[in-house]
């Protein structure tokens, strides 16, 4: 199982990838994973990403695509994964493919956690509230919902010319929204081996 989730600010992701990928039996891989455990490591790596990060500023592609390649060349990966949080662009997908050919897999699914964006505004602004994040204003969450859906929207876009992409609502209960990717995965294996 090598599975992708993708999906707006507030959606659920990083909670459904912890339940699917114990379910499934793989790691569950997120780049601010990847992040922490390579600055808590002092990688070159690590120390490269730690500059940007301490600036406030992205970690440039090279980094962030050299750091997941390393990750998923390691032993747990060997049967699987689920990446949250990767690919974010055009170009990481084109990463992501190479990293997947040089290993000889193949991604299994893309699963598209869809929300209505007020709903999300909601979430998050209660989640603001309770981790004390006074910079999460709405206005701040608004735009970083467009600009979700500017950057992501080519990418479910490949996913979907692909034929891998399952888009699941994402609202719910964590348990009703887990059944539903379950069921989403299973309907896309039965559609592909018929």
């Amino acid at each position: 199982m090598r599975l992708l989730l993708l999906g707006p600010p507030g959606a659920g992701k990083g909670t459904q990838a912890v339940a699917m990928a114990e379910r499934f039996g793989v790691p569950a891989i997120s780049t601010g994973d990847i992040f922490r455990a390579n600055v808590a490591r002092r990688t070159e790596l690590g120390r490269t990403a730690q500059r940007y990060l301490e600036a406030g500023e992205y970690v440039p592609d090279e980094v962030t695509n050299a750091m997941l390649g390393q990750r998923l060349s390691e032993p747990d990966c060997a049967d699987g994964f689920l990446l949250d949080g990767y690919p974010r662009t055009l170009q990481q997908v084109a990463e992501l493919d190479a990293i997947l050919e040089r290993d000889g897999a193949v991604l299994g699914a893309v699963v598209l956690l869809d929300a209505d964006p007020d709903e999300l505004v909601r979430r998050l602004l209660l989640r603001a509230r309770d981790q004390g994040r006074a910079d999460d204003t709405e206005a701040v969450i608004r735009r970083r919902l467009e600009v979700y859906a500017a950057e992501t929207a080519p990418l479910a876009a490949e996913y979907a010319g692909r034929g891998l992409l399952a888009t699941v609502d994402g609202l719910g209960s964590v348990d009703e929204v887990a059944e539903r990717i379950v069921s989403a995965l299973a309907a896309a294996s039965s559609s592909v081996t018929r």
